[in-house]
């Protein structure tokens, strides 16, 4: 027997394989894609049916020459790049660049890094799926002809190395229009009118007046809601009706990629980049005391929310081992996804479930250890019993009035023992006495609320996601690149978790809103994912897809060179004094970031990073505290008066003494609490709520 080499994207996921295969394979890393189109041109013959242009990576030619060596060598060449469109065309420009015939059965895929899942790959390896291939290389070619025919006008009409994508354009424009939305907002006023009711000697309650002769009842100002407040106290609180009821809640399904992009966000407060990076550390393998590499969860880019028959049969072993046999439900669960999904692999859940994230703590890093909690905690929960919810909701009638309380209280936990999700109006909290019908309550406080109308929220990543995911926009693998992109390109900001578009941002959009009206038409984009499926399925040439989408978009170029106006953005200027020519500094963004400029340039060359000033005094000696950031980042205060004084810090600082100590206190937040202060003393620990 020959040897027999296999080659897979990275060198942590040969590691994991390699540890499986044994002595007789060589496993290479092909360190990601090996060939694409050239940065330095269009590297597409628009002529000659759109013929991609392919040259080998910068960097990758002693790669190749390596990989081609090995594959001489071998009896056999196995790929296997990732179980998707990407992953596919990675195989095929490797079997391109190796010289592997097309009908070769050399692809090998596999959703999970186990032992039994690479084996069986072997097994039953196929031939590159040129469908799979075609879809990919149509989505490329298409997002170079918009990025390379359209980024040249941003050039010389706006600024320089600006660039306009394919489905970013989209992601940019939902964005614009929703801070247009909130910007012509008119907030209106309206009023709610809550009773403190009680029975006899027991604790008061709350109940909400909700209409007025059966019918809804709207409240638009303050005399309105005293006029309201004087009827309802000169009548009596009578209840009405009782109605009690078991509820039952159903354990959500186990993560695709949006899903758990958007948990993480939440909950974790991950980036969807950092979510995504930190989840392919976990699926290519980790190095777990006592076992070895191990992959630790299943591949994380997909759209389907189906699990294999093993890992439920496994899950629910696990389930009545560690909690019993009533916290399983009778039939095993099974999920329904979502139209127009692609459905290729399995839900995101751990390989083994055996593996609890206590387990194998010791083994993970911190934030490791954060996302794959969250995984394995879905994941189990979906296969557990339904939580069941008493619940109670009273009618209350005075006069006309018509008013409502509803209370819930847990009867059998089931799966939100494990994993437990708040749900809009959870009433969980209220406690409710004992009433009986047509029973009399008295009044012991009466409220009437100011309200005003919000403006639609701005998009956070996690709602951006979703967003996308409802419209068709993008498929699993490109939600995080979309994101990272608008944010990279300085064209959206992040402000409080919020994705805010920056004068920059509004400038592109409005240009290609207008010029180039296809690229941001929300249907017009899911169409086009629609018709990359249809190419992955063999019932569209890939080179029409692109055709139909280019010859118009030829023709909008053409308006846009002649008709869209020279426009200058102006810098923004600061109070800050140049030290060397005394004007006013100006920001300018660069690659590391926003830093100060002279507007003197080239005569004055001066430049200062941007940093931003707290109005509080340094705790060691008096200084200015600077907000910083990292090499990494990440932000950090520090004195201004560095490295005369070293004082630094995570939290940002607060003009208050511990009370307890004499400490400086930092301002600190956390989800269930709000913001708060906490003493920086460690030993120390005094907090101070900050309505307090």
């Amino acid at each position: 027997m020959g040897q027999k080499l296999v080659i897979v994207e990275s060198p942590a996921k040969a590691k994991t394989i390699g540890k499986y295969l044994g002595s007789s394979y060589v496993v290479k890393a092909s360190m990601g894609h090996v060939r694409d189109l050239p940065k330095s041109q269009l590297g597409v013959d628009i002529e000659n049916n759109y013929t991609p242009k392919y040259i080998t990576i910068r960097g990758k030619g002693d790669l190749l020459t390596e990989l081609r060596k090995e594959a001489k060598k071998s009896d056999k060449v196995f790929l296997a790049t990732d179980p998707d469109r990407e992953g596919e065309a990675i195989s095929w420009h490797l079997a391109e660049a190796l010289k592997i015939d097309n009908d070769k059965k050399c692809r090998i895929e596999f959703n999970e890094i186990t032992k039994n899942a690479i084996k069986a790959a072997i097994k039953e390896p196929r031939e590159i799926k040129i469908n799979l291939v075609n879809a990919q290389q149509a989505r490329r070619v298409l997002d170079r002809l918009v990025g390379y025919k359209i980024s040249p006008i941003l050039w010389r009409k706006v600024k320089w190395g600006l660039s306009a994508g394919r489905v970013q354009s989209v992601a940019l424009n939902m964005i614009c229009n929703r801070e247009e939305e909130i910007e012509k907002f008119v907030p209106k006023e309206y009023w709610t009118i809550e009773v403190q009711l009680k029975k006899g000697s027991k604790k008061a309650f709350t109940v909400k007046l909700v209409s007025k002769n059966n019918k809804k009842i709207e409240i638009n100002n303050e005399k309105e809601s005293n006029k309201i407040i004087s009827e309802l106290s000169e009548n009596k609180y009578v209840v009405k009706e009782i109605k009690k009821s078991n509820k039952k809640r159903t354990p959500l399904p186990p993560f695709t990629t949006s899903t758990f992009q958007q948990d993480s966000y939440k909950k974790l407060n991950y980036s969807t980049k950092k979510s995504m990076s930190i989840a392919q550390q976990l699926y290519e393998g980790i190095d777990v005391k006592s076992a070895g590499t191990v992959g630790l969860i299943t591949y994380m880019r997909t759209d389907s929310v189906r699990v294999s028959k093993e890992a439920q049969n496994n899950a629910r072993d696990y389930i009545i081992s560690d909690f019993g046999e009533n916290y399983i439900p009778k039939e095993i669960r099974n999920f329904k996804g979502k139209k127009n999904i692609q459905d290729a692999h399995e839900a995101i859940r751990p390989t083994y479930v055996e593996f609890t994230p206590e387990k194998i703590k010791d083994s993970l890093t911190k934030e490791q250890y954060k996302v794959y909690e969250l995984i394995w905690k879905r994941f189990v929960a979906s296969q557990m019993a339904e939580c069941i919810m008493n619940t109670i909701a009273v009618t209350i009638k005075n006069g006309n009035y018509t008013l409502k309380a509803s209370g819930s209280s847990v009867m059998f936990d089931g799966f939100m023992k494990l994993y437990n999700y708040a749900e809009e109006n959870d009433d969980a909290s209220i406690q409710l006495p004992e009433l009986n019908k047509d029973e009399e309550l008295s009044e012991t406080k009466i409220d009437g609320i100011q309200h005003f109308t919000q403006p639609p929220s701005r998009f956070s990543e996690a709602s951006l996601v979703k967003t996308l995911e409802e419209n068709g926009i993008g498929r699993p693998s490109t939600y995080a690149p979309i994101i990272s992109t608008i944010l990279d390109r300085k064209y959206v900001k992040r402000e409080k978790k919020n994705l805010i578009p920056t004068e920059l941002g509004v400038i592109v959009n409005n240009i290609v809103s207008e010029f180039f009206k296809q690229i941001v038409d929300v249907e017009f984009t899911a169409g086009m994912e629609n018709k990359l499926d249809s190419i992955e399925e063999g019932k569209e040439n890939w080179t029409n897809v692109v055709g139909e989408f280019f010859k118009p978009l030829e023709k909008s170029i053409e308006i846009a060179e002649k008709e869209i106006a020279k426009i200058t953005i102006e810098d923004e200027v600061t109070d800050v004094k140049c030290e060397k020519c005394g004007k006013n500094m100006v920001i300018k963004h660069g690659r590391f970031g926003d830093f100060l400029a002279c507007p003197g340039y080239p005569e004055c060359k001066n430049t200062k990073p941007l940093v931003e000033e707290l109005d509080v005094p340094c705790p060691l000696c008096g200084g200015k505290v600077l907000l910083r950031k990292s090499r990494k980042g990440k932000k950090f205060y520090g004195c201004s008066n560095y490295p005369d004084c070293n004082f630094v810090s995570w939290f940002e600082p607060v003009n208050m003494k511990c009370p307890e100590c004499g400490s400086y206190m930092v301002k600190k937040y956390s989800k269930t609490k709000g913001n708060y202060f906490e003493c920086s003393n460690g030993e120390c620990k005094h907090r101070v709520d900050e309505s307090k």
